[in-house]
């Protein structure tokens, strides 16, 4: 849980609040859930995501279980500090996609005494952090990260596999693109294709096949 009230109102700042985990874990629900309420108790509220994310619609930020609320499609992290003036919350939906000056748009605006709600994937679909999200993750108050169920073993999911061959890093999908793993599934799933990428005409790679295959024999 996260305080809302500061204690010294005379020093009373902005903060920053990040939502992070993999695909399918929340993210975009929990900060649906945030910002409505901060819209229930009248406070004004403006809601940024990237222009290339228009999976489910181009305006709204919709979750996976179809929550939804209209939102400002931005080309860029700049834009958002230009149409945040006179907010009290700012909610940014799928950050990982924005460029690096995010994290300084969102301290110049927490700074400015706003509350600032973002929500992004942690990692990539090779396991690495995503483009500005671990900087924001350090310069926040708070950070959540939330998890998936992994659709293979059932436990907790903290990865995002990409189930096609696609090796771009910015890559919309869904369902038929990803799906959410476990540490364990993970690791399974990622060394099943590395050796899938095994060059079989490699000589040292048929040298060691035929001594094992000489072992067996």
């Amino acid at each position: 849980m996260f305080l809302e009230n500061t204690v010294n109102h005379e020093e009373q700042f902005g903060w920053i609040e990040v939502i992070c985990g993999s695909m399918f874990s929340g993210k975009t629900e929990e900060l649906i859930r945030r910002l409505k309420r901060a819209k229930f108790a009248k406070q004004n509220v403006e809601i940024f995501k990237p222009a290339i994310d228009t999976r489910y619609d181009e305006e709204m930020v919709v979750s996976h279980d179809s929550n939804e609320i209209r939102s400002t499609p931005v080309p860029s992290a700049a834009t958002i500090r230009i149409l945040a003036d006179g907010c009290d919350v700012v909610g940014i939906d799928e950050a990982q996609f924005f460029d690096a000056e995010i994290v300084t748009v969102c301290n110049d605006l927490a700074n400015q005494g706003i509350r600032v709600i973002v929500a992004g994937l942690d990692m990539d679909f090779k396991g690495n952090p995503f483009g500005p999200m671990p900087n924001l993750m350090a310069t926040a108050e708070y950070v959540t990260k939330v998890h998936a169920v992994c659709t293979r073993t059932g436990n907790l999911a903290q990865f995002s596999y990409r189930k096609s061959i696609n090796d771009d890093l910015v890559f919309l999908g869904e369902n038929e693109e990803y799906e959410p793993l476990s540490r364990g599934a993970y690791f399974k799933a990622m060394l099943k294709e590395r050796v899938k990428k095994i060059d079989v005409n490699d000589p040292q790679e048929l040298n060691s096949k035929q001594k094992e295959e000489n072992a067996e024999g």
